[in-house]
């Protein structure tokens, strides 16, 4: 009898190929959770709909079940999980924005905290040896990261502090510093999964992504940093640099890449536990070189205007320190380059024009 596997968010960028990677590489029945609440947020072209499609069809039949359900319906959720009884569940599903948070503060939190508390609950009560890993955010760490010593280079910021030269480790602070009311959000869902894991003993992990990408994104301004800034240079659109004179660096991670360490804590799990999970340094950039490499895929010149005001809470230099997941899981590192990504991306927004 197969395996099954739960996942929350299955028709978003993580979730879609997290049921692709535990079906076609692992062989498990995938019951996918979504209500295209991403179209709620972001409107028409934060749509995910067609990826919902594209999972039936690949995945077919019974390898693919889809629940109609949010999150934030606490009856809905315990009663699916108790019928399912799966065997591992990932947690992707969220609302996504620093800047939406702000004009939805409730159903941000309902769906960020009281999803994620519903989520677990439910595991406890149905199937509490299961793994569970929780899509956390680099945005628990606030502003923090700001106050770390920076350099300014022709192209980018970057640490000045030796002590962050393989980047930010689980151990920076979350506390005393500005989130934004995402930020915060997510900190309440990623304390109470490491609570489950620590107070019942569950097998529970929190994945503090930095800049999750790859072609089945549907990014918008507001999320989806990588994927959004390729649609803006294919379609020659305006693309709003905001503040740091664009010298603002991420680290940027391939969803396969976060499908494979997903499945590597699924196989030997842990209790409460958090990882920094993100491209690293080396799969770093900054806006202005997210350009270059955009335009040498696309052979399009990026057409952007510069508004010399910040988002609140951002970071100027975010890259992760991949070393505690490569110690606890040797057999995981990162397979996809930053260009192989970007060249990815763009060929699938030129598929979907």
């Amino acid at each position: 009898m197969k395996k099954k596997l739960l996942i929350t968010g299955s028709s978003g960028l993580i979730g879609s190929e997290v049921c692709h990677y535990f079906s076609k590489e692992l062989g498990y029945q995938i019951h996918g959770v979504d209500n295209n609440q991403r179209a709620v947020f972001f409107g028409p072209q934060g749509d995910t709909r067609w990826n919902q499609q594209r999972l039936q069809t690949d995945l077919g039949g019974e390898g693919f079940v889809h629940h109609e359900i949010d999150i934030r319906d606490r009856h809905g959720v315990l009663d699916l999980i108790a019928q399912v009884k799966p065997d591992a569940i990932v947690h992707a599903a969220a609302q996504p924005s620093h800047d939406r948070a702000a004009a939805i503060p409730f159903d941000d939190f309902d769906t960020n905290a009281v999803g994620t508390l519903n989520m677990l609950e439910a595991a406890r009560q149905a199937c509490p040896d299961s793994p569970f890993v929780h899509m956390s955010t680099n945005k628990v760490y606030g502003d923090r990261p700001n106050t770390i010593a920076l350099k300014e280079l022709e192209t980018r910021w970057d640490y000045e502090d030796p002590a962050y030269a393989h980047g930010i480790a689980e151990d920076f602070s979350i506390d005393q510093s500005k989130h934004s009311l995402f930020g915060a959000s997510k900190v309440a869902a990623d304390v109470m999964v490491q609570e489950y894991g620590r107070y019942f003993g569950m097998p529970t992990c929190a994945l503090r992504g930095g800049c999750l990408t790859g072609p089945n994104h549907s990014g918008v301004e507001l999320h989806g940093f990588l994927s959004y800034l390729v649609k803006c240079n294919l379609e020659g659109k305006e693309y709003r640099v905001f503040g740091y004179k664009g010298k603002q660096v991420r680290d940027n991670i391939h969803s396969l890449d976060v499908a494979r360490f997903m499945a590597a804590f699924v196989q030997a799990p842990r209790v409460a536990e958090v990882y920094n999970l993100g491209g690293g340094k080396e799969n770093s950039c900054s806006i202005l070189e997210a350009f270059s490499i955009a335009e040498k895929f696309s052979g399009k010149k990026q057409v952007y205007t510069y508004v010399d005001e910040n988002r609140i809470g951002d970071h100027i230099c975010y890259y992760s320190d991949l070393r505690k997941m490569k110690a606890h899981y040797p057999g995981w590192d990162i397979t996809q380059s930053l260009e192989e990504t970007i060249r990815q991306i763009v060929e699938a927004w030129k598929l979907r024009a």
